[in-house]
């Protein structure tokens, strides 16, 4: 197995790509603390990950993503269940779609909280434990497509994850002497639940920007994740991988 004793968090770990993300280094042999929005949700996730992995490792956790002194707490805390921390995966954020002229300061703003500062957040924390533990890890973070082709509204989005790939991009090369590799994975139209409830009308002019001529599926993108946290990249750090098939929007 390719994460076989790795522990590892996941922010944004309860639905969508971050569940797909827990399910496959729960497969790979990590332990593994998802961390949710609300107490609640992690607690729902934990219970579906527990019945579906039996013998897994397995925790849920919250806390307050925007706030650096929360999630260094919260992040000890996960280790200290664990028994260390080996990666981390900053997966939690928002999307935003509303037009230029109907945005306002507040939902910039949350987007830069929730997509930029909290990223910082997992990537201070992660990189505090693991050197105090003496030794390295992986820290990885969800970036999107838009970063490089922008979208056509919601303006904050597509800026938060140029934000991410720069601090990646420079993270990786104040951490490669600590032996932290920092990466991100740039997904692009991927089958999540608010993507499988749009009418087929909508989704196959989504499908007709795609070469590989389909949608990705959570799990393609949870695949790259796994390659970035495993020794089959022990080379690669700085790096914004796309899994989007060729997707061009």
């Amino acid at each position: 197995m390719l994460l076989e004793g790795k522990k590892a968090i996941i922010t944004g770990g309860t639905r969508g790509i971050g569940y797909a993300i827990a399910c496959r280094f729960i497969e790979e042999g990590a332990k593994v603390t998802v961390f949710g929005s609300r107490q609640e949700t992690a607690d729902a996730a934990l219970a579906k990950l527990k019945e579906a992995y039996p013998e897994a490792d397995v925790w849920g956790r919250t806390c307050d993503l925007t706030s650096l002194d929360a999630v260094v707490e919260a992040f000890t805390a996960a280790a200290e269940d664990m028994g260390g921390l080996d990666t981390v995966v900053n997966n939690a954020g928002i999307s935003q779609s509303a037009p230029l002229l109907s945005y306002t300061d507040k939902e910039f703003a949350k987007a830069m909280d929730l997509n930029v500062t909290a990223v910082f957040n997992g990537h201070y924390a992660g990189a505090k434990i693991m050197e105090e533990a003496g030794h390295g890890g992986t820290i990885t973070t969800t970036s999107s497509m838009v970063a490089k082709y922008g979208q056509p509204a919601g303006v904050g989005y597509p800026t938060s994850k140029f934000a991410v790939n720069g601090m990646v991009q420079s993270l990786s090369r104040e951490l490669a002497p600590k032996s932290i590799r920092v990466n991100a994975v740039a997904p692009g139209i991927t089958k999540t639940d608010m993507v499988a409830a749009l009418p087929d009308e909508m989704i196959q002019p989504l499908i007709a920007t795609i070469p590989l001529g389909r949608i990705g599926e959570p799990e393609d993108v949870a695949n790259a994740f796994v390659f970035l946290a495993s020794e089959m990249s022990s080379y690669v750090t700085g790096a914004v991988i796309p899994v989007d098939g060729a997707a061009r929007s």
